[in-house]
Protein backbone atom coordinates (compact mmCIF):
# COMPACT_ATOMS: atom_id res chain seq x y z
CA UNK A 1 0.00 0.00 0.00
CA UNK A 2 2.61 1.95 0.41
CA UNK A 3 6.74 1.97 -1.16
CA UNK A 4 8.90 1.17 1.92
CA UNK A 5 12.66 0.43 1.64
CA UNK A 6 13.73 -3.15 2.00
CA UNK A 7 15.26 -3.08 5.02
CA UNK A 8 11.50 -2.20 6.82
CA UNK A 9 10.60 -5.61 5.72
CA UNK A 10 13.66 -7.14 6.96
CA UNK A 11 13.06 -5.74 10.38
CA UNK A 12 9.38 -6.46 10.57
CA UNK A 13 10.70 -10.05 9.67
CA UNK A 14 13.50 -10.09 12.67
CA UNK A 15 10.34 -8.28 14.85
CA UNK A 16 8.14 -11.08 13.95
CA UNK A 17 10.66 -13.89 14.62
CA UNK A 18 11.44 -12.42 18.14
CA UNK A 19 7.73 -12.26 18.88
CA UNK A 20 6.81 -15.84 17.84
CA UNK A 21 9.43 -16.73 20.19
CA UNK A 22 8.26 -14.82 22.59
CA UNK A 23 10.99 -12.34 23.03
CA UNK A 24 9.47 -9.21 24.26
CA UNK A 25 12.77 -8.15 24.90
CA UNK A 26 14.29 -8.74 21.69
CA UNK A 27 11.34 -7.29 19.92
CA UNK A 28 11.43 -4.11 21.65
CA UNK A 29 15.41 -3.55 20.60
CA UNK A 30 14.67 -4.47 17.74
CA UNK A 31 12.46 -1.58 17.32
CA UNK A 32 14.76 0.91 19.04
CA UNK A 33 17.15 -0.37 16.67
CA UNK A 34 14.85 0.85 14.10
CA UNK A 35 14.60 4.42 15.45
CA UNK A 36 18.51 4.68 16.30
CA UNK A 37 19.11 3.90 12.41
CA UNK A 38 15.93 5.69 10.61
CA UNK A 39 13.89 7.20 13.29
CA UNK A 40 10.92 7.31 13.86
CA UNK A 41 9.96 6.71 10.01
CA UNK A 42 11.36 3.38 10.39
CA UNK A 43 9.56 2.73 13.02
CA UNK A 44 6.66 3.67 10.75
CA UNK A 45 7.46 1.28 7.51
CA UNK A 46 8.15 -1.33 10.18
CA UNK A 47 4.43 -1.02 11.61
CA UNK A 48 3.12 -0.67 8.25
CA UNK A 49 4.75 -3.89 7.21
CA UNK A 50 3.24 -5.31 10.32
CA UNK A 51 -0.13 -4.06 9.66
CA UNK A 52 0.38 -5.87 5.82
CA UNK A 53 1.48 -9.00 7.51
CA UNK A 54 -1.69 -8.92 9.69
CA UNK A 55 -4.10 -8.24 6.70
CA UNK A 56 -2.87 -10.69 4.34
CA UNK A 57 -4.53 -10.26 0.79
CA UNK A 58 -7.49 -8.70 0.28
CA UNK A 59 -9.67 -7.05 -2.55
CA UNK A 60 -8.57 -3.85 -3.55
CA UNK A 61 -10.90 -0.84 -3.53
CA UNK A 62 -13.78 0.89 -1.61
CA UNK A 63 -13.65 1.39 2.36
CA UNK A 64 -13.20 -0.84 4.96
CA UNK A 65 -14.91 -1.45 8.31
CA UNK A 66 -12.98 -3.32 10.70
CA UNK A 67 -14.67 -5.15 13.67
CA UNK A 68 -12.99 -5.28 17.14
CA UNK A 69 -15.67 -6.45 19.90
CA UNK A 70 -14.99 -4.53 23.26
CA UNK A 71 -12.55 -2.30 21.43
CA UNK A 72 -13.81 0.70 23.28
CA UNK A 73 -12.97 -1.02 26.58
CA UNK A 74 -9.43 -2.54 25.43
CA UNK A 75 -6.50 -0.86 26.73
CA UNK A 76 -4.94 2.32 24.59
CA UNK A 77 -2.27 -0.44 23.19
CA UNK A 78 -4.60 -2.46 21.95
CA UNK A 79 -7.41 0.30 20.60
CA UNK A 80 -3.92 2.33 19.20
CA UNK A 81 -3.58 -1.66 17.20
CA UNK A 82 -7.08 -1.64 16.09
CA UNK A 83 -7.00 2.06 14.46
CA UNK A 84 -3.93 1.67 13.33
CA UNK A 85 -5.21 -1.46 11.04
CA UNK A 86 -7.85 0.50 10.05
CA UNK A 87 -5.63 3.25 8.65
CA UNK A 88 -3.63 0.51 7.28
CA UNK A 89 -6.47 -1.44 5.44
CA UNK A 90 -8.20 2.07 4.21
CA UNK A 91 -4.85 3.52 2.97
CA UNK A 92 -5.70 6.25 5.15
CA UNK A 93 -2.34 7.59 5.92
CA UNK A 94 -2.95 10.79 8.09
CA UNK A 95 -4.45 8.85 10.48
CA UNK A 96 -2.30 6.13 10.72
CA UNK A 97 0.61 9.44 10.85
CA UNK A 98 -2.35 11.22 13.70
CA UNK A 99 -2.37 7.87 15.55
CA UNK A 100 1.59 7.45 15.93
CA UNK A 101 1.84 11.20 16.74
CA UNK A 102 -0.50 10.90 19.64
CA UNK A 103 1.08 7.54 20.69
CA UNK A 104 4.39 9.63 20.65
CA UNK A 105 3.44 12.82 22.57
CA UNK A 106 1.37 9.92 25.02
CA UNK A 107 4.55 8.13 25.85
CA UNK A 108 3.12 5.10 24.22
CA UNK A 109 4.33 4.48 20.99
CA UNK A 110 6.83 1.13 22.64
CA UNK A 111 3.48 -0.51 24.26
CA UNK A 112 1.52 0.20 21.02
CA UNK A 113 4.76 -1.31 18.60
CA UNK A 114 4.70 -4.28 20.77
CA UNK A 115 1.14 -4.91 21.37
CA UNK A 116 0.72 -4.40 17.28
CA UNK A 117 3.89 -7.30 17.32
CA UNK A 118 1.55 -9.47 19.21
CA UNK A 119 -1.53 -9.32 17.84
CA UNK A 120 0.39 -9.84 14.17
CA UNK A 121 2.06 -12.98 15.73
CA UNK A 122 -1.58 -14.03 17.34
CA UNK A 123 -2.82 -13.27 13.58
CA UNK A 124 -0.59 -15.40 12.14
CA UNK A 125 -1.04 -18.31 14.82
CA UNK A 126 -4.76 -18.14 14.01
CA UNK A 127 -4.74 -18.67 10.31
CA UNK A 128 -2.27 -21.90 10.29
CA UNK A 129 -4.63 -23.19 13.35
Amino acid sequence: MTDVPQHAFDDAAQVLQCALSGDTAAVADTFDAVVDRDGVVGAWDVAWCLAATMVGQFPPGGAWTLEFPGIDDARYDKRWVARFVSAYVNGDFPTGEALFGAAIADGTLPDCLLALAGSTVATLRHRAA
